[in-house]
């Protein structure tokens, strides 16, 4: 096994010791790891993202539903339009994109790169959703126990957005999904981060379901890597113990920051 491919597992790892310190943000890295380190396509490795993401997700939420953190009802209303759009963008709209998108002074976007385009702009905005500091979400979620009614046909289209991005990148989205179920649904913020995990867990698994039929899946190899993420969560758990986990945040996102303009100069550059 090549140096690389060692450090790609060893990335599997870290991926989950960061969900497991900041509850989020360390699935961003999954598609990176996999295309950068372990050679594989954009497309398999968004559907693997789903998947790793998505299991990962299900640990973290298992865990929050045994503290009772998780709100069944919003995570209903968000989920169902939230996992039909991103099931559907995995099974008819990735499959649908042409090999040869466009072409810039001689330079030829493809399918790859513009999906890895894509996705470094969302790491972008993930990044700055993670520097900078979300004092006005803090202060509105603060009221736990006020009765407000749900903003239903903002959180389903919010849902349906947030689908179809995670079925284009393979991330979680949670850098959307927290906010709105703040905002939207007014949920104090541990239930929203809570109830965010739970419903990247169900979109991002049943998105998979779509690759399922258009892929051919290494299931040893995903298997391999999740279960090292799922490792690298449990160990992130336990280090949070020694270490604070949200000032760790803004550190990482300038990681990611760096990582999606990384990505970029990558793509242009090949």
């Amino acid at each position: 096994m090549a140096v690389i491919e060692i450090l790609g597992f060893f990335g599997a790892f870290i991926i989950g010791v960061v969900l497991g310190l900041i509850g989020g943000g360390g699935s961003i890295l999954t598609v990176p790891v996999l295309v950068y380190m372990l050679s594989e396509d954009p497309v398999t490795a968004t559907a693997y993202s789903l998947f790793v993401v998505g299991t990962a997700s299900l640990v973290g939420a298992f865990r929050n539903m045994q503290k009772k953190l998780v709100d069944f009802k919003t995570a209903t209303v968000f989920a169902v339009p939230a996992f039909v759009a991103v099931y559907v963008t995995r099974k008819y709209v990735i499959p649908a994109i042409p090999e040869h998108l466009f072409t810039i002074a001689g330079f030829v976007v493809t399918k790859n790169i513009g999906i890895m385009l894509f996705f470094a702009l969302i790491m972008l905005l993930t990044s700055y959703s993670m520097i900078k500091e979300k004092k006005n979400i803090k202060s509105k979620s603060e009221h736990e126990n006020e009765n407000t009614k749900y903003n239903y046909p903002l959180i389903i289209t919010e849902g349906i957005v947030v689908g179809f991005l995670t079925g284009i990148v393979g991330a979680g989205g949670g850098f959307l999904i927290i906010p709105a179920l703040v905002l939207l649904a007014k949920l104090p913020m541990k239930k929203a981060v809570a109830t965010s995990l739970l419903i990247i867990a169900v979109k991002s698994l049943i998105g998979f379901l779509g690759d399922i039929q258009n892929l051919s899946i290494d299931w040893t190899f995903l298997s391999i890597f999740t279960g090292i993420s799922v490792v690298g969560i449990f160990f992130g758990v336990w280090l949070n113990n020694f270490i604070d986990g949200k000032k760790l945040k803004k550190g990482f996102g300038w990681f990611v920051l760096i990582m999606g303009i990384y990505i970029v100069f990558k793509e242009f550059t090949k």
